[in-house]
């Protein structure tokens, strides 16, 4: 999986887990570029562009594979202006950011245009 670090880190807000998760959580997303397979999970199937990639903190051995959230951006961690965007996103995890990520959850692109703006920095996230 590829991820686009340069200057694009948002704070992001998973607002809700939809499968069951009895606590909350907070941390950081980024975005990574197309193309968005192959995944850890899912191998080469396809599994649309409204997807993500986690690190340990919700990866959990491999149990977070097509775990579905409901994200939304709750603020900018930089200077840049009207980082969020209104709404949310709901992402299916496809796969694992080990070693380098960035943010607990690596949005596709596509999943972050829809929530904050990608040329923002970074955005935080709470479960």
């Amino acid at each position: 999986m590829g991820f686009n670090i340069g200057s694009v880190f948002l704070m992001v807000a998973i607002v809700s887990c939809l499968v069951s998760v009895a606590h909350a959580a907070q941390g950081n997303a980024v975005y990574y570029n197309p193309p968005y397979s192959p995944s850890s999970c899912f191998g080469n199937r396809n599994k649309g562009a409204l997807v993500a990639g986690v690190s340990d903190a919700l990866w959990n051995g491999g149990a977070a594979c097509g775990r579905r959230y409901r994200v939304s951006c709750v603020r900018g961690t930089n200077e840049a202006p009207k980082p969020c965007r209104q709404g949310s996103v709901v992402v299916t995890v496809v796969d694992y950011c080990s070693r380098g990520c960035q943010g607990d959850i690596n949005l596709s692109k596509d999943a972050f245009s829809q929530i904050a703006d990608p040329k923002a920095g970074i955005v935080g996230l709470k479960t």
